[in-house]
């Protein structure tokens, strides 16, 4: 990317039109959507290296980062920073306003599985935020920071639409700051604490209000146990190894996991979060390819026979666990006092591409993969 694109006005509208979608349907349904396009675009990406393989070796795998995966899944239109992030500002925004009434056991704000539809000022807000998490990501990106440029987007943008409509960055911490044991104990905000549509209180004056929201408010009720968030890391970590290694993708996993939040947002009890686990162990994993070599280019066997299988495992599992815990640390500090959306994915991600950054240019990993270089 370069600075160019920043007042790019076909971007600009794009980026606009990806927010205001993630205001309408959602974020997270935007974000599945962005899900089952990166698995289109990197199913594609196998498809084109196998032709290529077989027709010219040497061309194998061009299509690459150019084809659907960056230009649209990761593009100005359904790039998570775009379209999840203009969604939870949207979310934020219509709950400030009153206009969200459906059930929802925290603040609504919070509520980013559900659609908004077509209320204008609700779209554009989104739509404004789309073009912030462009101009975000465009920054890392031509300035080459050391990370995700797309996951530091939609980190930013989440601290921007807190600041925006007056939301504490925090929010009220009542115990230990990482203390999960009030949600566990059911304790719920004292008489007045209970916010009504209007800011106030629910409670009419002179009266008692009822209970009001959790005193803690985890991000997943089912994904905060320490052990349990480790577990799932170690699990997924491996798993989204040895895709990456069969494949030579470090994205597909990542695309599976983040598809399969459509059963999240579907209802389904106990659905996991992981895509933070699966972007995080693949890329890892591929960093143990010989510098130089463009693993998402290579054909599935030249990456296969460059990377011990073993290896590729045991550090997608480290790194597995680190991403889980990293966001399991950040939803217990920025989401679980707050009253809006913070996306502790996208800060795990932003933590542990940093860390193979850091780790390439220390020598430990031969390469970065596709996170920046250091330095």
């Amino acid at each position: 990317m370069a600075w160019a694109e920043l007042w790019t006005v076909e971007i600009l509208l794009a980026a606009f039109a990806g927010g205001a979608f993630g205001a309408a349907l959602g974020a997270l349904p935007a974000f599945v959507f962005t899900g089952f396009l990166v698995i289109a675009g990197e199913t594609a990406n196998l498809a084109g290296k196998a032709v290529a393989s077989a027709v010219d070796p040497a061309a194998a795998g061009e299509l690459g980062a150019i084809g659907l995966t960056g230009s649209v899944a990761f593009g100005p239109a359904f790039s998570p920073a775009v379209s999840f992030a203009g969604g939870a500002a949207a979310a934020a925004y219509a709950a400030e306003r009153g206009y969200v009434d459906a059930p929802f056991d925290y603040h609504d704000a919070k509520n980013i599985a559900i659609a908004h539809g077509s209320r204008p000022d609700v779209l554009a807000v989104g739509g404004a935020f789309g073009v912030l998490g462009h101009w975000l990501t465009v920054g890392s990106s031509t300035l080459g920071l050391p990370y995700d440029p797309i996951a530091m987007g939609v980190v930013l943008s989440a601290v921007a639409h807190r600041l925006a409509f007056g939301y504490d960055l925090v929010g009220d911490v009542r115990g230990g700051l990482l203390d999960m044991a009030p949600f566990e104990d059911g304790d719920r905000r004292v008489a007045g604490d209970a916010p009504a549509a209007d800011g106030g209180t629910d409670a009419a004056p002179g009266a008692e209000a009822p209970a009001g929201r959790f005193v803690v408010e985890p991000w997943l009720p089912h994904q905060y146990r320490w052990v349990e968030v480790a577990t799932l890391g170690l699990v997924v970590g491996v798993l989204a190894a040895y895709v990456a290694y069969s494949t030579g993708s470090p994205f597909l996993a990542f695309g599976i996991s983040a598809a399969s939040l459509l059963f999240l947002n579907l209802g389904v009890e106990q659905t996991p979060v992981t895509h933070h686990i699966s972007l995080s162990a693949s890329t890892a994993a591929l960093a143990l390819a010989p510098a130089g070599m463009a693993v998402s280019q290579a054909p599935p066997s030249a990456v296969a026979s460059a990377i011990p299988l073993l290896s590729a495992l045991a550090v997608g599992a480290a790194f597995g666990v680190v991403s889980a815990l990293a966001g399991e640390v950040v939803q217990r500090v920025f989401y679980a006092h707050a009253d809006t959306h913070f996306d502790p994915p996208a800060a795990a991600i932003v933590i542990a591409t940093l860390l193979v950054s850091v780790l390439a240019a220390l020598g430990v990993f031969p390469q970065s993969v596709w996170v920046p270089a250091l330095g």
